[in-house]
C-alpha cells in the first residue's frame, strides 16, 4: 500500500532494530508517557508485527500488533507529530486491517485513553465500535492512572 507524500511515494517497511532510534523519538515527541526502547525491542523479539510508514526516508508512522489465534491486538499506532492530520493514521489503519484479514483475524482489538477522544473518532469512523473499559489501565501524571476505552471491529 501506498500513498503519495509530498511527489515521493510513502511504503510501509518492517521496522528494524536499525529504525529503533526514529521510533522512540517519534514516541517521545507524541505520548507524556511513551513506550520504551525495550518495550519496541520486546515486540520485535516476540514476533509481533511491527511497520513504519516511511516517505523519502522520513518515518510518518508506525505501528505494533500482536496476533491471537482469530484475532489481532493493537499495541501502539503513532503518527509522527509532524505528520498528524494529514490522513496517515487511517492510511495505517487499513494497513493493519488488510494484514489482520490475510492472518485469519476476525476481529481487531485496541485499548486507547479515555481522554483520547481524537483518536477515538479516527477508530470509530473506521468502524471500531467501544465494548469495555479498563480501569487504571495507563499511566498518569502525578503517579496516577487512566481508564483505557477498548474497543473492537469485526473484519
Amino acid at each position: 500500500m501506498s500513498a503519495v507524500f509530498r511527489s515521493v511515494e510513502a511504503q510501509f517497511e518492517p521496522l528494524t532494530e536499525a529504525r529503533l532510534d526514529e521510533v522512540v523519538a517519534i514516541e517521545g515527541g507524541a505520548y507524556e508517557h511513551p513506550w520504551t526502547r525495550g518495550n519496541f525491542s520486546d515486540s520485535l523479539r516476540s514476533g509481533y508485527q511491527a511497520q513504519i510508514l516511511e516517505a523519502g526516508g522520513v518515518v510518518l508512522g508506525y505501528f505494533v500488533a500482536m496476533k491471537g489465534v482469530d484475532e489481532v491486538h493493537l499495541l501502539n499506532i503513532t503518527v509522527a507529530p509532524a505528520h498528524q492530520g494529514q490522513g496517515w493514521g487511517r492510511v495505517m489503519l487499513d494497513a493493519l486491517a488488510l494484514w489482520a484479514r490475510s492472518q485469519g483475524a476476525q476481529w481487531l482489538w485496541l485499548e486507547v485513553r479515555a481522554s483520547n477522544t481524537r483518536a477515538q473518532r479516527i477508530y470509530e469512523h473506521h468502524g471500531y465500535r467501544r465494548v469495555g473499559e479498563r480501569k487504571s489501565y495507563y499511566p498518569a501524571s502525578h503517579g496516577k492512572r487512566e481508564d483505557a476505552a477498548v474497543m473492537s471491529l469485526r473484519l
